[in-house]
């Protein structure tokens, strides 16, 4: 079979078409399964559900995204990287990118101290991500850790920092990949470079591979790191069956590691099938290169269509309250349901998140604010769980203080009350008045061990009443029950803890919120992950350069920094009937291949849209098509003229009936708004909430 290259527009239908390749091949393929890839874990998702409803389970198959395909084998593998690698023998141990960032950190603690990683204007933090960064890019490219430095050293501004610092970080790195092999850590990075430099090219491995596949199917690869085309030219040399589809106004992921231009090399070796047309119900199958030129010919006087509406104010607090009673009205009004309207903008801050899901949720109206990555100290039930442990473990007074324990207080006391024929609500045995008296009276800090006095230590505890003073009775006797425990070495670590404070004081089975749900799975799942790193890391004598000498005390300082997110694994709901108002980042929205009937173009007279940027420093060093100079000002500004061009044909294909421009004179700061899209918004007709109904 000759291999495909499907290439095609938003919605033209390259994955139907991927879908059929692979029943046309059924009948010649033989018992092993295919290999179906997807560009992120969604998408994954929504591509194995459409394979199984075609397919009928009549053709075996195996859905995975790149990154999760190489950690697989990687770790699959371990004992041939092993022995080719002359490692130590002992399972690997996969490290999550807030432990990668605190460990990297006390690795390179002294370099970081005398200055030789630094960089003007860059902190030690910013220093720490932008080198583990560099190792995953240059993973995903196909370089060699050995080459950043030289990399750098060319494609950097020279006033930036001299070549000592570029040479610097790449022996930090190098430094690191050697640390984390040693213990059998493994980043993605890491991994990344383990498969294409040492595992992929191995003879063994390829036909291994080859008798486990028998072809590949590939699902918007414009997604896709560079090594990916290695990948896919081991089956492609062995005439194995292989179909590709490339999405020219896709290039989401470009600067986070994709390579669109190296995965676009395969089309020479591949029978061209194109799709030229978006689907006919998209908006952009008539207008995309009416809008494309009118934004970038500021001269044009546009003529928008009656599918493009403007809502304008002058400050953008009232926008948001605009655009929130516009949809709500649509809603009430039926002429839309919540699930047909999206608010996208170029970068949502948390003004904006809140105002809208606040909003429409005072009218009844449920957002799916898409990744919403909130840190997971910003919970307040994660934070009186960590305030109980430095009252359990020794040592971490310096952890927490008066407000704290008041806060804790408050969290830990509510109860699940029942009433009769009544649903289950929550009840605030000490309210926080009740609380900031109990800790101004009844807190002891200390540094070694801080701890609670009995409620008697207020003078006028009787006037706290008898709920409060029962819970707090009760919050006592459990800690000094825990403490008891611990000394007896009856509670194994402090994962354990956690999981009985949880039961104790804050689960409801599902009657927890999704939100506060979400932030205790996640809670947990890291502090197993934490402890598992703790575990292996002992058995090589510790952390280098510890910043707290206690697990528990690192453990809080890595939930403090802000660096953990509230998104546990599944990050999607399993209820697609919940589903509401879609709000999302213009990243987020193109990544999740998501349409909509409605879009809203939130922030719409905003620099954002041109300038805004989704790819990590440094990025366009590690492509296929760098031109081996440093990236001046003429380079970038084509690069943000291409991107806007694909970010309108991209969300104009993924709306089907009307697009909203909504723009307010003022930004967030108080300056005027002067963005790309200006030229719409001066040519478009505007549109009231009284409209709605009419």
């Amino acid at each position: 079979m000759t291999s495909l290259w499907i290439t095609g527009p938003t919605r033209s239908g390259k994955t139907d078409r991927l879908i059929l390749q692979m029943q046309t091949a059924a009948a010649a393929s033989a018992a092993q399964p295919w290999l179906v890839l997807a560009a992120n874990g969604d998408n994954r998702i929504g591509l194995a559900n459409r394979l199984a409803a075609a397919l009928k389970d009549s053709e075996p198959h195996i859905t995975a995204t790149p990154a999760g395909l190489i950690q697989s084998e990687v770790i699959l593998f371990w004992p041939l990287l092993v022995e080719t690698l002359g490692l130590q023998a002992q399972f690997p141990l996969k490290l999550r990118p807030e432990n990668e960032q605190l460990l990297a950190t006390q690795l390179w603690q002294t370099p970081l101290n005398d200055g030789s990683l630094a960089v003007e204007g860059w902190r030690e933090s910013q220093t720490v991500r932008r080198l583990l960064d560099f190792l995953q890019l240059a993973a995903s490219a196909g370089i060699p850790t050995e080459d950043i430095p030289a990399l750098l050293t060319q494609g950097m501004p020279p006033n930036l920092a001299p070549p000592e610092t570029w040479q610097a970080m790449g022996q930090a790195l190098l430094d690191w990949r050697s640390w984390c092999l040693a213990r059998g850590l493994l980043t993605y990075g890491i991994m990344t470079e383990l498969y294409w430099r040492h595992l992929l090219p191995q003879a063994q491995y390829q036909a291994r591979l080859q008798a486990h596949y028998c072809g590949i199917l590939a699902d918007d690869v414009d997604e896709y790191p560079a090594i990916a085309a290695d990948l896919f030219q081991v089956f492609m040399a062995a005439e194995r069956p292989c179909a590709f589809t490339y999405n020219p106004q896709g290039k989401v992921r470009l600067g986070v590691g994709a390579d669109p231009q190296a995965l676009a090399a395969l089309a020479e070796r591949c029978e061209p099938i194109v799709l030229p047309e978006s689907a006919p119900d998209a908006l952009g199958h008539t207008w995309a290169d009416s809008l494309v030129d009118w934004v970038t010919n500021p001269l044009a006087l546009p003529e928008l269509p009656e599918s493009v509406r403007l809502i304008q104010a002058t400050t953008r607090g009232r926008l948001l309250r605009e655009v929130a009673e516009f949809i709500a009205a649509a809603i009430h009004a039926r002429q839309a349901a919540p699930s047909d309207i999206a608010v996208i903008g170029p970068g949502l801050d948390a003004i904006a998140r809140y105002s809208l899901i606040e909003i429409l949720g005072s009218k009844g109206i449920a957002i799916e604010s898409l990744n919403d990555q909130r840190p997971l100290i910003s919970s307040p039930l994660v934070r009186a769980l960590l305030t109980l442990l430095t009252l359990v473990y020794p040592g971490l007074g310096r952890l927490c203080d008066r407000d704290a324990v008041a806060e804790m207080l408050v969290v830990l006391s509510q109860s699940p009350t029942l009433d009769a024929g009544e649903p289950w609500f929550e009840l605030t045995r000490i309210d926080p008045v009740r609380a900031e008296l109990i800790a101004d009276h009844c807190f002891v800090p200390d540094v070694e061990q801080p701890h609670l006095l009995p409620v008697e230590n207020f003078p006028r505890w009787d006037r706290l009443g008898f709920a409060a003073t029962t819970a707090y009775q009760q919050l006592l006797e459990w800690i000094a029950q825990q403490q008891q425990q611990r000394q007896q070495r009856l509670i194994a670590s402090p994962v354990l803890f956690l999981d009985r404070a949880v039961q104790q004081f804050l689960w409801r089975g599902s009657y927890l919120p999704a939100d506060q749900l979400s932030a205790l799975r996640e809670l947990m799942e890291t502090a197993q992950y934490f402890w598992e790193v703790e575990g292996r890391l002992q058995l090589y004598g510790g952390l280098p350069n510890p910043t707290q000498p206690s697990p528990a005390g690192r453990f809080i300082e890595l939930l403090q920094r802000g660096t953990v997110a509230a998104n546990p694994y599944p990050a999607r709901s399993l209820d697609a009937a919940r589903q509401g108002v879609t709000l999302a980042t213009v990243f987020q929205y193109r990544a999740q291949r998501l349409t909509h009937r409605w879009q809203f173009w939130l922030d719409a007279g905003s620099p954002r849209w041109l300038t805004g940027k989704d790819e990590l420093f440094g990025a366009p060093l590690f492509l296929s098509d760098w031109s081996g100079h440093p990236v001046t000002a003429t380079d970038t500004e084509t690069m943000h003229e291409a991107r806007l061009e694909r970010i309108l044909r991209d969300l104009l294909g993924r709306s089907t009936e009307r697009v909203f421009l909504c723009h307010s004179d003022l930004a967030l700061n108080g300056q005027e708004q002067i963005g790309p899209l200006l030229t719409l918004v001066n040519g478009a007709e505007g549109v009231e909430v009284e409209e709605i109904g009419r």
